[in-house]
């Protein structure tokens, strides 16, 4: 799998060009080896991945897509050394992730080096790890399982007089405890008139009855991610509260209905948005419908308003549409899917109902 993905990127190169890879989430996936530091240069005919002394004796044994290189004092020395090996002239350097700072530092190593901004393999990047294998989606399915097992776990034990923040280290410590490598995500849990702002952080507000309580969280399998959005009600809700939260699940249901190989992102974003808008929300839905998901909780394609991407079998995306009443509350509900020939599959499994604690 990870020697495909090498090659593939090697088909984009061509000689005497060579792509410089130095964030973390795509050294994993053309690796399979997590780490905090290291580099992998891929030229047109070899991969050399660079590693410090603190991962060198795992890195050795484990990743078999790259020669496998140690990183002393000298990072200079075998940079230019990889350099003049494979006789390269050009290096195109991650546009999306890497610093001004890093690529300067990079430069500055290998001064006769062209150092290209040109995102022309990052989009190669981009693409392939758009699709996912089935041994990614296993991975994903695996991090939802345990995300839905979360949520059943924490339905029993919100009630009045609790605070978002004792929410939230309840449904994080059981998450773990179930298996999860981390937190996808540091987990939104926001009660009441806090729930209407979409990425706010947990707070020692003290839930009541007649609240809304809005969960975003996901767990972690393998390096590979789940997120998953619900909104419950505690105690009881007005007709306001049942309006909003019946037009989010419709414009989802709608939206989730209409996803299949060939679609294009922001039709299926229109979709979701028209109907809530249509509804009597308009401007309240200010994010995307979705995004996609795997090593990172966003990556690319995503469901918005621009997005002319299309979509393929064996992508991975939210569907997670939202109404925010500023000073009131909020309502999001979120699920992951497959994309496939036909439509789609659900790896999400915990009910979306409106819920009445």
């Amino acid at each position: 799998m990870y020697n495909y993905r090498i090659q593939k990127l090697q088909e984009s190169l061509e000689k005497g060009e060579a792509m410089l890879i130095t964030s973390g989430s795509n050294r994993f996936y053309f690796t399979g080896f997590r780490s905090s530091a290291g580099f992998i240069l891929v030229a047109k005919e070899r991969a050399d991945f660079v590693i410090d002394f603190r991962y060198f004796e795992r890195a050795k044994n484990h990743v078999k897509s790259c020669n496998v290189h140690l990183s002393q004092s000298n990072v200079n020395a075998i940079f230019n050394e990889l350099i003049r090996t494979s006789e390269i002239k050009r290096i195109y350097v991650e546009t999306g992730s890497m610093s001004i700072d890093g690529m300067m530092r990079y430069a500055g190593y290998a001064k006769e080096v062209d150092f290209s901004t040109d995102n022309r393999i990052e989009r190669v990047i981009r693409s392939l790890r758009s699709i996912k294998s089935d041994a990614e989606i296993d991975c994903i399915k695996r991090a939802q399982k345990i995300t839905d097992d979360t949520f059943r776990y924490i339905l029993e034990r919100i009630e009045a007089g609790r605070t978002e923040r004792e929410v939230m280290l309840d449904m994080e410590f059981y998450l773990r405890w179930q298996g999860s490598e981390g937190v996808s995500f540091n987990f939104i849990v926001l009660g009441g008139k806090n729930s209407s702002s979409p990425h706010g952080s947990p707070s020692d507000k003290i839930l009541e009855k007649g609240d809304f309580l809005t969960m975003d969280f996901g767990a972690v399998i393998e390096g590979y991610r789940s997120d998953m959005t619900r909104t419950v009600a505690i105690g009881n809700v007005s007709d306001e509260q049942r309006m909003v939260y019946n037009t989010v699940l419709d414009a989802q249901l709608a939206a989730i209905n209409a996803i299949k190989a060939g679609k294009v992102c922001k039709d299926i974003d229109d979709i979701a948005r028209s109907l809530i808008y249509n509804a009597g929300y308009s401007g309240c839905f200010g994010h995307g419908l979705g995004h996609s998901v795997g090593i990172d909780v966003h990556e690319s394609p995503s469901f918005n308003t621009s997005d002319e991407s299309v979509l393929k079998p064996g992508m991975v995306l939210t569907v997670e549409p939202g109404i925010y009443l500023e000073g009131k509350f909020g309502v999001r509900i979120e699920d992951m899917v497959v994309v496939t020939d036909t439509g789609c599959v659900n790896l999400t499994h915990s009910p979306k109902e409106l819920i009445i604690l």
